[in-house]
């Protein structure tokens, strides 16, 4: 989803160096409604299954539902390759799936008057895929649209909008479901999509350019350099710490909100303290981390920022040992989101260092696939783990889990110097 590390440089423009708000909006719009279907998978889903009785195994393996970031790198290429030209090159892929994620948001919200979970599964893993392959093409967009000085700026409406798409639809529009009802909510959710519907069908993208390289495009020549740059031994523990650093958090996190459901706190409060003041908390450990990541060292705050998590989900841990409080519940999630949208950021930036610029697109999309599959197995081992063993057991085993990555970057440091250069 971040806007990639390369671009092509385009020629001299009276407006290069200012950076276009007419083109940030629209990036923001475009990552903020895809941000909508995942701020109410990790967020909303679980309290709503948890109220409706939904077993805590079912709950876990909801993550299955997120499959199709998985398999990103499979359709790389043919956003690239197929499109129609008159239409626009980006917008070919967007407008489609923007429309199709725009219908499965209002399948969701009919069968929701009915409690047809399982259609509301299909529902939302088809605005997944969705959300998925249009994620390919906005990023496509942002490289084609931003000039060196604007990449910036452009990441940063990529974290505000995807994250401002999850606090909506993760927190406030669960907050309000007192009052809506969760038909409702996917009204509201449908109404956010149309709007940036409107935006990228009123936008006029400009002409693709002529100068894209054959092996760009050569899917078999893009893999063969990526697997050489995973062969030597710092590659393997690049690619053991990049598929580990998530899965114990993740484990702790997808069984955080069934704890809070199971503790007696109401759907409005979860969805205000953790989708809301969480996601804001989130906000600001992502900005912080990336300016204190301008002063120090990508590895060293790194290592920092994986030692700091581990922090809150100890805390997090804590809670399971007797009943909390509101006080608490607030504090630790704010605690823990903080030092976890600091360490995403500063993750992200670390995956970007270590791509090779001539196939940036596709080398940082496999990454951030591998990044996705290796923390998929803690969220669907979370439920039944957590049905036969309870809360505590599972969120100690997290935080060790969460520990390993901390071993792992030192190595590949290590590993990495050792390599001939």
């Amino acid at each position: 989803m971040t806007v990639k590390s390369y671009h092509k440089k385009k020629a001299p423009s009276k407006n290069n160096d200012k950076v276009s708000s007419k083109h940030l909006g629209l990036l923001f719009l475009l990552y903020f409604s895809q941000g909508l279907p995942f701020g109410f998978q990790a967020t909303a889903l679980p309290v709503y299954l948890r109220s409706q009785g939904v077993s805590l195994t079912a709950i876990g393996f909801t993550g299955l539902l997120a499959l199709p970031w998985m398999f990103k790198p499979l359709f790389a290429p043919f956003s690239d390759r197929y499109y129609n030209k008159r239409f626009g090159k980006r917008k070919s892929w967007i407008v489609p799936m923007q429309t199709c994620l725009l219908l499965s948001s209002l399948v969701a919200s009919i069968t929701l008057k009915n409690s047809h979970i399982s259609i509301l599964f299909a529902s939302v893993f088809a605005m997944n895929f969705f959300s998925a392959i249009q994620d390919i093409a906005v990023d496509g967009l942002a490289v084609d649209l931003l000039s060196e000085k604007e990449l910036g700026p452009g990441n940063a409406a990529q974290v505000i909008g995807y994250k401002a798409g999850m606090i909506i639809s993760g927190g406030l529009l669960v907050f309000l479901t007192s009052m809506t009802g969760w038909q409702g909510m996917f009204a509201i959710m449908s109404f956010l999509i149309f709007c940036p519907l409107v935006a990228i069908l009123l936008f006029r993208e400009p002409m693709p350019g002529l100068s894209d390289s054959p092996d760009q495009r050569d899917l078999k020549k893009i893999m063969q350099k990526i697997m050489a740059m995973f062969k030597g031994p710092s590659g393997r523990w690049l690619i053991f710490f990049i598929a580990t650093y998530k899965t114990g958090e993740l484990m702790i996190d997808v069984m955080f909100k069934p704890f809070l459901v199971d503790s007696g706190f109401t759907a409005s409060q979860i969805g205000l303290w953790v989708g809301t003041y969480g996601m804001v908390a989130s906000l600001s450990g992502s900005f912080i981390g990336g300016a204190i990541s301008k002063r120090y060292s990508l590895m060293s705050m790194l290592a920092l920022s994986l030692v700091l998590r581990t922090v809150p989900l100890g805390f997090e841990w804590a809670l399971t040992l007797y009943h909390p409080t509101d006080v608490h519940v607030i504090g630790v999630t704010v605690f823990e989101h903080f030092f976890g949208g600091m360490l995403t950021t500063v993750m992200f930036a670390f995956m970007m260092s270590q791509v090779d610029k001539s196939i940036g697109a596709t080398h940082y999309t496999i990454l951030a696939a591998i990044e996705v599959i290796g923390k998929s197995p803690g969220a669907w081992a979370s439920g039944p783990l957590s049905d036969a063993f309870g809360y505590s057991p599972i969120f100690l085993s997290g935080i060790c889990l969460s520990l390993l990555p901390i071993f792992l970057i030192f190595r590949y440091r290590q590993t990495k110097t050792l390599e001939p250069a």
